[in-house]
């Protein structure tokens, strides 16, 4: 039969996924960490272009003090979102290897549990995830914790982009392992992981843009009541004992962690810089 007559639909797509742990281990880390890291200095370093250097006028001018704190802190941010990045590339490879012995929950057809499922799967690693990261997070600011597990992230109570993936190693493997644990708990589509993963990163990066550097009803609204933003999380870098979540507010709510001013501060009649 000529190659072109081939019936591809023969051809089991869930051979292609499991073919993805025909590489080494340290290739994939090593691969992953390029990416991983790519991403973050596209990402936040043009949101901190765009935000912080394109447009310096829209803030006071600092001192050369203010200007070599923040240069530092953002090295500091660097330092340690790069450690971070070395240890998602490792998770990611353990994934790779992991799928390769058919230990994940990972398939390639989308139709293999229903198109709807996709949807479903997408909704449910955010609240599972979201639900984790709040516990862990709140966690790591135990006196005992915090000093070694969390503290490199709060180097400064004005978070920027470079802040946004600056975790303290222990705490970096923590979240690391999270996702490879429902990874193999959870059925997921290729495409659905790399919704959720890259939906972790752009929100982490809004969550850390810094409300003196935005416009000043963004994205401040009714919609803040119900997910993380900048004015939620802002919070948190500047009072430690409140706002521990990552996607949506209400685990704070149930938690008890939620500033009792912050709803108020939302109506359009209320003041965010006051309860800040």
């Amino acid at each position: 039969m000529p190659i072109a007559q081939i019936d591809t639909e023969k051809i089991d797509t869930e051979t292609v996924i499991r073919s993805l742990g025909d590489h080494s281990f340290v290739f994939y880390g090593l691969v992953f960490f390029g990416i991983i890291l790519a991403r973050y200095f596209l990402l936040a370093g043009g949101s901190w272009w765009w935000l912080y250097a394109r447009s310096p006028e829209t803030t006071p001018t600092p001192t050369p003090q203010q200007r070599h704190r923040s240069a530092e802190g953002i090295r500091a941010d660097i330092r340690l979102s790069v450690l971070s990045a070395a240890v998602f590339a490792l998770a990611t490879a353990a994934v790779l290897m992991l799928q390769s012995h058919g230990l994940t929950r990972l398939y390639a057809k989308p139709d293999t549990y229903g198109w709807w499922y996709l949807a479903l799967s997408y909704g449910t690693m955010l609240i599972l995830q979201d639900a984790l990261y709040y516990a862990t997070h709140r966690l790591f600011h135990h006196r005992w914790l915090y000093s070694w597990c969390h503290q490199g992230h709060h180097r400064t109570r004005q978070p920027t982009p470079w802040t946004s993936f600056a975790f303290d190693p222990p705490e970096a493997v923590i979240q690391a392992l999270v996702l490879v644990l429902l990874v193999m708990l959870v059925p997921l589509h290729l495409i659905t992981l790399m919704a959720v993963l890259s939906t972790m990163t752009i929100w982490a990066i809004v969550n850390h843009l810094g409300l003196d550097h935005l416009p000043r009803r963004f994205p401040h609204h009714w919609l803040g009541r119900w997910v993380i933003g900048p004015a939620h999380h802002s919070l948190h870098h500047r009072h430690q004992g409140m706002h521990f979540g990552l996607y949506f507010t209400f685990w704070d709510r149930i938690g008890g962690t939620e500033d009792p001013d912050y709803a108020a501060a939302l109506e359009p009649s209320g003041d965010l810089g006051a309860i800040h």
